[in-house]
Order: structure tokens, then sequence, then C-alpha cells
């Protein structure tokens, strides 16, 4: 039997949240964001570990509630203009073993009012890895054309992030994959609907488009050389 983790109620509390951006009212309704948000987001990582364990060996489904795969609700602050204290979204993240932070390969899945979607890929890697992955494409670039421009991946994903205004030192601007070259993010992405997020097929939904982003994946690893 198909199991729901979310509710309509993820989302009224995430509107409710961005209306009311400051610490007094989260406090106030700090039950009501553990009922709605925090306990059916580590309920959703702990079903999936096993499923997603079947996809790659090496994503990590963690479900402690403090530097697990859920994301805290609290910004950092720090070093942005935006003082605001909370994010007004949900998002959690099946993280590569290898990689200590989220710009390791792995999946992403954000949910927010009117804007749910699932990511898998790099995001922001370091220098180092950005020419690995570059240098990979170069040496396989069937493999990444399989990988990205074939049946089911394009019917469900595109490739998005930024990119180099030029390619890379010592690349041909002609090149026919010049425009991947120039990537800076390796990342695919698909939308959800909330009634996809609110029904009992959600995880379901998310392992299928993890499977379905695997070929991405186990290239980007590759060219990292670590395992998938």
């Amino acid at each position: 039997m198909a199991t729901k983790h979310f509710s309509p109620r993820l989302f009224s509390f995430l509107r409710d949240l961005a209306e009311h951006n400051e610490r007094a009212w989260f406090k106030a309704q700090k039950k009501r964001y553990e009922e709605a948000v925090k306990e059916p987001c580590l309920a959703f990582v702990r079903d999936i570990a096993e499923p997603l364990g079947e996809v790659s060996d090496y994503l990590v489904a963690d479900p402690r509630p403090v530097g697990g795969s859920m994301f805290r609700i609290h910004r950092d602050t720090r070093f942005s203009k935006d003082k605001t204290p909370y994010k007004t979204h949900a998002a959690l993240h099946f993280r590569h073993e290898a990689g200590k932070d989220v710009h390791a390969p792995g999946i992403y899945v954000h949910l927010e009012p009117r804007n749910c979607f699932f990511g898998a890929g790099m995001w922001r890697p370091d220098t180092a890895s950005r020419r690995a992955v570059h240098e990979h494409i170069l040496a396989d670039p069937d493999r990444w054309r399989a990988a990205v421009q074939a049946s089911p991946f394009v019917d469900h994903f595109e490739l998005a992030g930024d990119s180099l205004k030029r390619p890379p030192t010592g690349v041909d601007p002609e090149h026919p994959l010049v425009e991947d070259l120039k990537r800076k993010d390796f990342i695919a992405t698909c939308s959800f609907t909330q009634g996809e997020v609110t029904s009992g097929a959600f995880l379901d939904l998310v392992i299928e488009r993890s499977r379905q982003s695997a070929p991405l994946l186990r290239f980007l690893c590759d060219g990292l050389d670590v395992g998938f």
C-alpha cells in the first residue's frame, strides 16, 4: 500500500511562513511546523532509503533531524542583506557518500508552493571537479550524449545551472558539445505538481526520476573517479 507522506498542510504552513517570516511567529507555530513539515520530511527520508539503495549503493538517505538529508529551515543570514530568518521551502538532499556537502553528485527534492522540483547532478562543484567532468565529456562524448540526450532522460529532464561565458582553455569554440563544456553546474531538473507531492505515489515518483537520472549521475561519478 502506498504511503502518503505530505499533505496540503505542508504548503499551507510554507505560505503562512512566507507572510510571517519572523522568529516570534515561528516559535508560536513550531508544533505546526513539526507536524506538517519536519516529521513528514524525516519519514520520507527513512522510507526512501531502501529503494534508493537499489538505484545506487552510494546515495545517502540520512534521517537525522540535524546534519542529515533534510535541510534546516533556518537561513544563514551572516553574509546576506536579506535577514529573514527562515527558508520558505522544504528541501531534501541525497548526496553521494564521498561528498561532504551539497556540491557533490546527488539528488535534491525541493518543496515550495507553486515551485516543487527534482534535481540530480552537481551544483556549483569546485574548479577541480568541474574540470574533471569537462575532461570526461571530451574523452567520452558519445557516452555523455547517451546520458543526457536519450529517452527516458529527455522525456522528463532539462539541464540547468550556470555556464562559463567562454569555452574552457583548450576547448575548440566549434566543438559540437561546447555548450555542455561551458557548464559550471551539471544539473538535471524536472517539476512536480503539489498534487503529486501530496499523493501516495510521490515516493515512487521520486524513485522513478532517480532511476531515469542515473545515467547522468553515473557519468559524473565516473568523471570524479568515485563509485556509483
